[in-house]
């Protein structure tokens, strides 16, 4: 994730007062509530690890990395972006690894 964005997004949630919570959290929350979690299929090759949601309601998540420590912070960064929640409220949004292959992300 670029530093302009992280501080971008930190400002804006230190200017939005510590009671602000997106609105994209809720929606987010909601779509946790009515849809499974988001599965992702992946192509390994020389570049790094490229991973595709299969199951996302709302279009495709598409993110690669070359490392799985970097390849999970990327694919909770754009889940995020895809209800426009800020990178800043992670820990807010609760997103983590779920299922037996630990392939599928949702919220706690």
């Amino acid at each position: 994730m670029k530093v302009i964005k992280i501080a971008k997004d930190h400002i804006i949630k230190k200017l939005s007062g510590p009671k602000f919570l997106p609105a994209g959290l809720f929606e987010m929350s909601q779509y946790f509530h009515h849809y499974e979690p988001i599965q992702f299929s992946r192509t390994v090759d020389k570049e790094g690890i490229t991973v595709k949601s299969t199951n996302f309601q709302f279009g495709s998540i598409i993110t690669n990395a070359k490392t799985e420590a970097e390849l999970d912070e990327k694919i909770k960064d754009a889940i995020l972006t895809s209800f426009d929640i800020p990178s800043s409220y992670k820990k807010e949004a609760k997103i983590h690894k779920v299922g037996e292959q630990q392939k599928e992300y949702a919220i706690a």
